[in-house]
């Protein structure tokens, strides 16, 4: 393995494109969000612009502020021209493994992980909530490298079949028909010693919200005053994003899932998949963590906590 992060592999699908990075311009204060999906991006990038604005004065929705660079459907010269255009230190998401991001040795990067199955659980409900408009402006927008984005059919069981044992990439063995958590996971976790690579955890998250989010602000080096904190920890809370969508999402979100903001942020709960896996399923999903992940990345994939 490199000592330093480097490009392997060209991701371009359906949802995304590495090469909408190419042209990005790095300021040395950016903050980059990275999850495969479903792990808690929205939350997470819901809290670091909430601690950049502290008195409650975002100028706008949240996935406004920090978009989602490497994703095919907004032209990334609208995408590139808004980042430039913000004054503000910036936020920017991608779903991109290490393997697939330039990196940036003046940027920081966080890092979102969750168990594989509640992932799963979270996807089921994002897939099968997509409008046919979604599927027809993903597949028919230009530049679409690969086979059509597939319209989920409703069975959860062939899904999770697909999904843990079959990779959109050919490097990859799950994911199918986004691209990998596990692999996603792996390439971050073997770069975790960086000092500007920080990885957390949905469990955490949603264990004790003001504790991760002061730790946050530590590695971010975001100053939040004491008579500020409340506000802002608040403001991030499942409940309040829930009830105030609109202070995250933009208007696009109803066009892109039916039921619009309340399909795309659903219960936010972990361990769904008790009641629906069977333990042949979970023999598969056993054997996809031992094929793809060292056995300390798939302790803390599964649990969350403190890393070495």
């Amino acid at each position: 393995m490199s000592e330093r992060p480097e490009i392997r592999h060209i991701y371009q699908n359906h949802h995304l494109d590495t090469s909408r990075w190419d042209n990005f311009n790095v300021r040395a204060d950016d903050i980059v969000i990275s999850t495969s999906y479903k792990a808690g991006t929205t939350l997470t990038q819901t809290i670091v612009t909430n601690m950049l604005f502290p008195d409650g004065d975002m100028p706008g929705a949240v996935s406004a502020i920090s978009p989602w660079l490497d994703m095919r459907l907004i032209p990334i010269e609208e995408v590139l021209a808004g980042l430039e255009a913000q004054t503000h230190r910036r936020c920017i998401k991608t779903h991109l493994p290490l393997d697939g991001l330039k990196f940036f040795d003046e940027a920081k990067y966080v890092i979102v992980g969750r168990d594989p199955r509640d992932v799963f659980m979270s996807l089921v409900n994002h897939y099968g909530g997509h409008t046919p408009e979604f599927f027809e402006m993903m597949n028919g927008s230009p530049g679409r490298i690969g086979g059509p984005f597939p319209e989920y059919d409703g069975d959860i069981h062939e899904l999770w079949r697909r999904w843990i044992t079959e990779g959109w990439f050919p490097w990859e063995s799950d994911g199918y028909p986004y691209w990998s958590h596990l692999h996603h996971a792996k390439t971050w976790w073997e770069f975790r010693h960086l000092p500007n690579i920080r990885l957390i955890h949905y469990s955490d998250l949603r264990a004790d919200l003001a504790a991760e989010m002061r730790a946050l602000s530590e590695f971010l080096e975001i100053e939040v005053s004491d008579e500020q904190w409340p506000a802002v920890v608040h403001a991030c809370e499942f409940e309040t994003v829930k009830a105030n969508p609109e202070k995250v999402l933009d208007e696009m979100i109803d066009v892109m899932f039916k039921g619009g903001a309340d399909t795309f942020i659903h219960k936010g709960t972990n361990g769904r998949w008790k009641d629906i896996l069977s333990e042949d399923e979970l023999t598969l999903y056993r054997g996809a963590m031992e094929k793809t992940l060292p056995t300390d990345c798939a302790r803390w994939l599964e649990s969350g906590g403190e890393y070495e």
